[in-house]
């Protein structure tokens, strides 16, 4: 069987433009939660931070770690690094410049506490500001 997508072109703005009265869920049955945290560190990122941070993220998440986190790092875009776990996975990204500054984004098909996420964040990274969203 072949499923036609449509192409992007082909989408109307508001459906990709983040209307969220144009959003509905496709599959309530399934478990899915999101949510990034982003904030400003007080020191800088290194790999071992962000290797540290994701493992440790899937104890305060109660995840199971399938792949340990992976990192790479790009002269024009800083850090970046992803954990695969069971229910899915986390991205992780650090800038230094324009301004030190992290984003990460959680997907799961596994409930967590987005408080727990956010409150361990901003410990770890020791935030001088720290915001987050989930949906």
């Amino acid at each position: 069987m072949t499923l036609a997508l449509p192409t992007a072109t082909t989408l109307r703005n508001d459906i990709v433009a983040g209307d969220a009265t144009a959003y509905r869920d496709l599959a309530p049955m399934i478990t899915r939660q999101r949510l990034v945290v982003e904030g400003y560190p007080t020191f800088v990122i290194t790999d071992e931070h962000i290797k540290d941070y994701l493992s440790k993220l899937s104890v305060v998440t109660d995840m199971i770690t399938i792949i340990e986190p992976v990192t790479h790092v790009s002269e024009l875009y800083g850090w970046a690094g992803w954990i695969h776990w069971e229910t899915s996975g986390a991205h992780f990204y650090s800038w230094e410049r324009p301004l030190s500054f992290f984003s990460v984004d959680i997907y799961t098909c596994k409930a967590f506490d987005p408080a727990k996420v956010v409150e361990f964040t901003e410990q770890y990274f020791r935030t001088t500001e720290i915001v987050a969203k989930g949906f």
